[in-house]
């Protein structure tokens, strides 16, 4: 059976092929496009490009070329649907399963969408044919151009009492009523149409198909709503989509960051002033997937609310909600406009330049918001200290990333010194001070695309030594038999280890190791700043091997995991299912 077109183009819409291919192979950024060595041939300089925009991948070596898909096939040797299987879980989409109900779900899918377009269609073409006043002033006051219009397929129906009629034609009963268009009144005996007399702002998903509707009352009429959204359906979840995903998603290869605002309007404001890159979550507070939906694509997260009371405590939900995915090389930041503006009016009076500028000076970083949100209510007594404590604590212990989550709760832990200056603690202030947070080691990470997670761990590891060279002289049986998995960095250890056991080293610059190669390793180690105190404990530093060594283990299980899968799945062999039953064993334990 094949695979929906559909569930194919999503799952390519979710996934850059730098993405995919940057965990196989080293790539670089050159213009547009990525760079490097061919993964079909030896060669010893890059003839291998990736291109984000048109999709595909070129070995000018070989002549392959191709999508993600491809490539998997190509170069792991698996079959397509394994390659399908493993790209989803990668974009993290659930997997097509081939049954009755699963087609059944594609084709109502399908009739779904094509009664949203056609409903869409007459609503829009209502606002071209300028056919009631009221939309006219509406428009005008807000200064929405045709181009506008046309761009978002804006749309409007002053009480049409033919449009269930007309779409009947097209359309059953049981579709119309479950795209929550149309809703069957008993009183008058017919069907009514959700969003008439509204202004309307079609949903569309990732790959461009109208999913729900957002409307908003033009009349003065306070018992109504100001404004209404689809139900949920089963192809329409608030808050696994955001509003204008479809259209932003595509900037990704250009800008490296997306505001988040709360309104179809500010989206529309942002983007006429020239802020194209901003989404709208969809009357829900903000959550964990549609961050991790977001992350895909941008680097950097900002969430820009209403600068009022409610705003505000919007905010402090989203960052709760939002901070659980937070990665080492993403970021996500708070931006907060004057109280008595939104994201529309705001920019519609500073225009894109000011608001840039005033974005920039005012961004406060998402740890930095969690903690001055919660110590608003601190009255400095001891169980108020306890409590706030206890809020920290668990707002780091949900985050997911396991680094992440130790330097984040060691900075929270470090701020509440303000208030115990006299303890003694384990965390020196030094360590954790503006200078050095988590988010200026953020910006390390994004100034390289090209260092794989694996390379980080390896280059923190080399900080790490370098930073205690007399412990690790002392103690060299620790890490004498790390195994390093990039060619440069296994080179580069080599060198480390035979200094530490055969030279008189007391500085780094006694090592006999490129400059260069030390620029990078303390530019990129993930754990520089945590090691910048003057007296580390020794337990500290062995706590942080064991960490980096669990990690580069697991990477090890994984890589044999995934060939001993490829190779189970082409001669289902006794003692290779026995190596990965007993290898996924102790991915479990590590």
């Amino acid at each position: 059976m094949k695979y929906p077109k559909e569930y194919l183009d999503e799952i390519k819409t979710r996934l850059k092929v730098s993405t995919v291919i940057s965990k196989s192979i080293s790539l670089k950024k050159r213009g547009k496009e990525f760079v490097g060595l061919s993964p079909f041939k030896n060669e010893k300089t890059p003839s291998f490009t990736v291109n984000d925009e048109k999709g595909f991948y070129h070995c000018f070596s070989t002549g392959e070329h191709g999508n993600i898909f491809d490539f998997l096939m190509k170069t792991q040797n698996l079959k397509f649907g394994e390659t399908v299987k493993s790209l989803a879980n990668l974009a993290g989409m659930r997997p097509y399963i081939f049954s009755k109900e699963e087609e059944q779900r594609e084709k109502q899918f399908k009739l779904y969408v094509s009664a949203f377009n056609d409903y869409i269609d007459i609503c829009h073409n209502n606002i071209l044919n300028n056919q009631s006043y009221i939309i006219s002033e509406y428009l005008k006051k807000r200064n929405l151009s045709l181009d506008i219009i046309k761009n978002f397929r804006l749309g409007y129906n002053k009480d049409n009492k033919d449009i269930y009629e007309k779409l009947k034609i097209n359309h059953s009963e049981k579709t119309l009523t479950d795209t929550g268009l149309f809703y069957y009144d008993e009183k008058q005996k017919k069907f009514i149409e959700k969003f008439r007399n509204r202004l309307i702002f079609p949903i569309f998903n990732i790959t461009n198909n109208p999913i729900g509707i957002g409307g908003r009352i033009l009349e003065n009429k306070t018992y109504l709503a100001k404004y209404i959204n689809s139900p949920e359906t089963p192809y329409f979840k608030k808050g696994s989509n955001l509003y204008n995903l479809n259209y932003v998603r595509k900037l990704s290869n250009k800008i490296d960051s997306v505001y988040i605002v709360e309104g179809y309007m500010d989206v529309i404001g942002m983007t006429r002033n020239g802020v194209e890159n901003v989404v709208a979550n969809l009357g829900t507070a903000l959550t964990d997937k549609q961050v991790s939906i977001l992350n895909q694509f941008f680097n950097h997260i900002i969430i820009c609310f209403d600068g009022d009371v409610s705003g505000k405590n919007a905010a402090i939900r989203a960052a709760e909600n939002s901070i659980v995915n937070l990665q080492t090389e993403k970021k996500i930041s708070f931006l907060f406009l004057p109280n008595g503006e939104d994201p529309d009016s705001f920019i519609n009076k500073n225009k894109k330049d000011l608001f840039n500028k005033f974005s920039n000076k005012n961004l406060i970083s998402i740890h930095d918001f969690i903690y001055e949100s919660y110590k608003k209510d601190l009255d400095n007594s001891p169980s108020s200290l306890a409590t706030l404590e206890k809020k920290l604590r668990k707002i780091a212990n949900s985050i997911k990333d396991q680094f992440i989550k130790k330097y984040t709760l060691e900075h929270f832990l470090s701020k509440l010194l303000e208030f115990t200056p006299n303890l003694t603690s384990k965390i020196s202030k030094k360590s954790f001070n503006e200078k050095n947070s988590l988010n200026i080691t953020q910006k390390y990470y994004n100034e390289s695309k090209s260092i794989t997670a694996i390379e980080i761990k390896e280059l923190s590891l080399f900080c790490l030594i370098l930073k205690n060279i007399n412990f690790f002289k002392n103690n060299i049986e620790l890490i004498k038999h790390v195994k390093i998995f990039s060619e440069e960095n296994t080179i580069t250890y080599e060198k480390i280890l035979s200094d530490l056991i055969y030279n008189d080293i007391k500085t780094v610059d006694d090592f006999k190791i490129d400059k260069q190669i030390l620029e990078k390793v303390f530019k990129f180690s993930s754990i520089k700043y945590l090691l910048d105190v003057d007296n580390i404990y020794d337990n500290k530093i062995v706590e942080i091997l064991d960490e980096l060594k669990r990690d580069l283990k697991n990477y090890e299980l994984e890589k044999r995991i995934e060939e001993l899968e490829s190779k189970f799945s082409q001669d289902f062999s006794e003692n290779t299912f026995k190596e990965l039953k007993e290898l996924k064993k102790l991915q479990k334990i590590n």
